[in-house]
């Protein structure tokens, strides 16, 4: 009787734990991802072109200045007497200018030279809205001639499906602890009470919030997940961590990622 009594108190704490959270008894469950597919190349408005084309002079604003290098980066707010409607951006090396008319200037861009590698680095939003904001970034190098041009872009749906297959979390309670595989980054403790609870089927997503750390000697990738409760047709994102990984670029524009960390406040 004894045994059967300490058999059923085991089963019922057994249970106790796993109905604690989903993930929370069990290896982590791997995130989702809001992006369906690449966002494709980039483009700028036929109007927006024809103003940049025939444009005597621009109106821009700095970017980016390294005097040292000889180095600036504009972004162009108005064609002439015509608004870009955030298109533009210059770069200028030595007395040579270049101009990337499908490139978007709104959101803050960010930009930082490599000289060591004549490389500029360079961030521009490619989606935006209420809760989103997704950054594509931008391998500039330069020809002999000091002209610049794009190397190499790095596609957000391709950095969100290696993320899938490697961020991870697991739920008890209200805590969120995320994985980078069988390596525990951090945990955040949901404060959302209003919305229901966590989505039963797939709480923790990705893809609407990529941005780019330009401060080191290379990119870094920063994500933030997002998370979805039983109402509301968007992903919440108080208390979630920003997390980052260094990211490098191959010659062919293969993109990989290092290892997965919170970022530092």
């Amino acid at each position: 009787m004894l045994a059967a009594i300490l058999t059923l108190c085991s089963c019922s704490v057994f249970f106790s734990a796993c109905q604690s959270g989903k993930g929370s008894s069990t290896e982590p469950t791997l995130v989702a991802g809001t992006l369906d597919g690449p966002l494709g190349a980039d483009s700028v408005p036929a109007p927006v072109l024809d103003a940049l084309v025939k444009a005597a002079r621009f109106h821009q604003y700095e970017i980016m200045s390294d005097s040292a290098s000889s180095i600036t980066v504009e972004a162009i707010s108005e064609a002439g007497e015509t608004s870009t409607q955030g298109y533009g951006i210059v770069v200028v090396k030595n007395a040579t200018s270049t101009t990337f008319p499908q490139l978007r200037n709104v959101r803050q861009n960010k930009a930082a030279y490599d000289k060591e590698q004549d490389i500029l680095w360079l961030t521009c939003s490619v989606m935006e809205g209420t809760g989103i904001s997704v950054e594509r970034l931008y391998q500039i190098r330069f020809g002999e001639d000091d002209k610049a041009y794009i190397a190499h872009t790095v596609e957000p749906y391709d950095l969100q499906q290696q993320l899938i297959q490697r961020l991870g979390y697991t739920i008890l309670d209200q805590n969120i602890t995320f994985w980078d595989g069988t390596r525990e980054l951090t945990t955040a403790a949901n404060t959302v009470e209003d919305m229901g609870g966590f989505d039963a089927e797939q709480p923790i997503w990705i893809g609407e919030q990529i941005a780019y750390d330009l401060s080191g000697s290379a990119p870094r990738l920063l994500v933030t997940p997002g998370v979805k409760f039983t109402t509301g047709l968007v992903l919440t994102y108080d208390d979630m961590p920003t997390l980052t990984a260094p990211l490098t670029l191959a010659d062919d524009g293969t993109v990989s990622l290092g290892e997965i960390e919170p970022q530092v406040p």
